[in-house]
């Protein structure tokens, strides 16, 4: 490049840069014009007294836009009835979901190989009686019968007298327990051990003290006014057994007042899975682990108090081997004044203690400057921004035909939106005939974009073309791959021709990620035109056909998602090829796109490559792009189309049976496979409470 055209480029550059920044000003001036607005409307005492009005209105226009979403009064109908028959289910997770007289029985007399004491932690203080009872009496109502409860009581002198009386009386009550042979004995007399603190130490120094006490092989850390399912320990030891675990933990809800029957939440889990757990604290109860991970370090640090759960769960899981989600609902969580369960705000200095937790996880694993933020989900759901290491180079491959509009669209909101300038766009040409784009290709090679943007013709000298010269059918795949070799970017992203960059700084949110040694594909959140979610992570299974489908997939796009998972990168199994980053030796490494998949389930193919390899692939939703979906190809609803994904379908199936045998580890088996929005799977409710 000459010195003219290198000061042109520098020219071109800073002004685009200046615009960009113009721009991010002037919306940022318009929008705390219009919050300003918004909350002086919002305090009129007249919009105020017209809130019932309002609600009534909207309520009215929900209902149509139901009816219009869904295609007919019938389509709502059918909805409000699974949302009732779901309800309804619901309640099989309480008290009807406790074990029968025969189930008890065959549970207490089940025998593993390993029957390890599993001792029980809980910090009492100022514990209210009736909290104090349900909490011990969940744990004498365990199927399994070799635990040990041990109380350390940091009660004030107005509450210690009742605290210590309510113990003493269970555990005389418990005196004459005899352990059987097979589950040996507790030592020190009794399975409840009570110790009386001198003086309140917080929730980690009264923990602390609580494992002073404490025999157990393993270890299980309990609320002083949350309840335990009855089976829990059993299903726990079950998983000791079958799968050597030494970190287990299961699926939790959240109840109101003293009836576990009426719940708030019910938070179904994913497997382990660190970019979720380094976010947020999904793991929390019940967690029990083998006592050996705690060897040199402490259980609770007090400097974490109110986040000590977190802290010690990213240390521990760190050292585990075996970390197993029993995917049961077998923890409840009362919510109540003052517990975090009710409002986190009640204590405030949690928030403070989860990002120091997750800031001195991340210092043990190398990263060094990295911001940890709250999101609007919730003040303790966060987004970690990693540095991006230099500013390697990145290749956008978009394969194309026709459809000039929408090539032009991609392109130019990449060059007009993107904060990243190091990156080269490669247009994979496949088949286009029309004067339209031949003249917006034309534009690309002479024009203002030329040094950024390049077209490469996949039927170049007849390449790819079948032996009489006729072309054969698309295959996304070859085209892809071409499209690749004719890159030189470290960084790979595949994107369709048929998006529309939204966020300025997508490139780095992606490569962020990337970068890590850990991580194979990252996918970016994609919206349809209204808005409406696209893709959000591809799960294993979900829809019709049982192999793969987008989760929150058409819900609104400032959704929160279940359990705020709208909001923070996270491990999926899958991610979507019309926006996908991999580094390009991950991309070389597992070879690539499969061509046998010609058009539908090659991306997700090549996620589970990846995974094979022992990667794990990131859904980040701080990378966001309009996805018109399929514009290029139609979609695959009938005739050839269906009979081709038809195919490719049992491809996949048979390729991937093992994996798909086992579920999605992402998505908790719960959850209904004919529905994107975490719906509980009513119809699999029975077969999954006695897996």
């Amino acid at each position: 490049m000459s010195e003219k055209d290198y000061k042109s480029a520098y020219e071109r550059e800073k002004l685009k840069s200046a615009d960009l920044a113009e721009r991010i000003a002037e919306l940022e001036d318009k929008n705390q014009e219009l919050q300003f607005k918004l909350d002086r409307i919002k305090n009129n005492p007249i919009w105020k007294a017209s809130t019932p009005a309002r609600n009534t209105m909207h309520w009215v226009i929900r209902q149509r836009d139901r009816i219009k979403n869904q295609g007919s009064l019938r389509g709502v109908i059918a909805k409000i009835k699974y949302k009732q028959i779901e309800k309804k289910a619901m309640t099989h997770y309480g008290t009807e979901s406790f074990p029968s007289p025969e189930t008890r029985a065959e549970q207490e007399n089940a025998v593993f190989e390993k029957m390890p004491l599993i001792s029980i932690l809980v910090p009492l203080y100022n514990t209210p009686e009736k909290f104090l009872r349900d909490m011990i009496e969940s744990v004498l109502a365990q199927t399994y019968s070799n635990w040990q409860l041990c109380l350390a009581d940091g009660s004030d002198a107005e509450h210690v007298e009742l605290v210590s009386r309510i113990v003493r009386e269970y555990q005389e009550k418990e005196k004459d327990f005899k352990a059987d042979s097979a589950n040996g004995a507790v030592r020190n007399g009794g399975r409840i051990c009570y110790m009386k603190l001198e003086k309140n130490e917080g929730i980690s120094g009264n923990t602390n003290h609580c494992l002073e006490m404490a025999y157990g092989e393993y270890i299980g850390l309990f609320d002083h006014d949350d309840i335990l399912h009855p089976e829990v320990l059993y299903w726990y030891v079950k998983a000791i057994n079958e799968e050597k675990a030494d970190y287990i933990y299961c699926d939790e809800t959240t109840f109101k007042g003293d009836d576990i029957n009426k719940m708030i939440t019910m938070h179904f889990k994913p497997d382990y899975a660190i970019d979720n757990l380094r976010a947020n604290n999904y793991i929390c109860h019940f967690s029990v682990f083998k006592r050996t991970l705690l060897d040199g370090t402490e259980l609770f640090r007090t400097k974490f108090d109110g986040s000590q759960d977190h802290d010690m769960i990213l240390r521990l899981t760190d050292r585990a081997e075996h970390i197993v989600h029993v995917p049961k609902l077998l923890y409840y969580w009362r919510s109540h004044a003052g517990s975090v369960a009710s409002d986190i705000n009640a204590k405030p200095y949690a928030i403070d203690a989860a990002k120091g937790a997750v800031a001195d996880h991340l210092r043990r694993h190398g990263y060094d400057h990295f911001k940890i933020t709250s999101t609007r989900a919730f003040e303790t759901i966060f987004k970690i921004t990693y540095e991006v290491m230099g500013t390697p180079k990145i290749s956008i491959v978009i394969p194309n035909c026709e459809h000039a509009e929408d090539l032009k669209r991609c392109i130019t909101s990449i060059y007009e939106k993107s904060v990243y300038d190091n990156y080269e766009i490669i247009v994979v040409e496949n088949g286009s005939t029309g004067s339209e784009i031949k003249g917006y290709y034309e534009e690309l090679r002479t024009g203002s974009l030329k040094d950024i943007v390049k077209v490469v013709d996949f039927y170049e000298g007849g390449a790819h073309l079948n032996p009489d010269g006729s072309k054969p059918s698309f295959n996304y795949s070859a085209v892809v791959n071409y499209g690749v070799a004719h890159s030189d970017g470290e960084y790979i992203i595949l994107l369709n021709n048929d998006t529309q960059v939204i966020t300025v700084n997508w490139m780095e949110e992606l490569l962020m990620y990337a970068q890590r040694k850990d991580v194979g594909a990252v996918g970016g959140k994609l919206y349809f035109p209204d808005r409406k979610i696209q893709h959000a992570g591809v799960v294993l299974k979900l829809g019709a056909h049982r192999t793969a489908g987008h989760s929150h997939y058409g819900q609104a796009g400032m959704n929160l998602g279940y359990m705020g998972r709208l909001c923070y990168a996270q491990d999926v199994s899958a991610v979507t090829g019309a926006c996908l980053m991999v580094s390009r030796a991950k991309y070389d490494e597992v070879g690539g796109f499969d061509e046998g998949f010609e058009v539908s389930l090659n991306d997700v193919d090549f996620c589970l490559k990846l995974r094979e390899k022992g990667y794990l692939n990131v859904f980040t939703p701080f990378a966001e792009l309009f996805h018109y979906e399929s514009l290029s190809r139609g979609l695959d609803l009938e005739g050839k189309n269906a009979e081709r994904y038809e195919k490719e379908s049992e491809h996949f199936r048979t390729k991937w049976k093992e994996v798909l045998d086992k579920g999605d580890p992402y998505y908790n088996p719960n959850f209904s496979l004919d529905r994107s929005d975490f719906s509980l799977n009513v119809e699999g409710y029975s077969s999954l409470r006695n897996q």
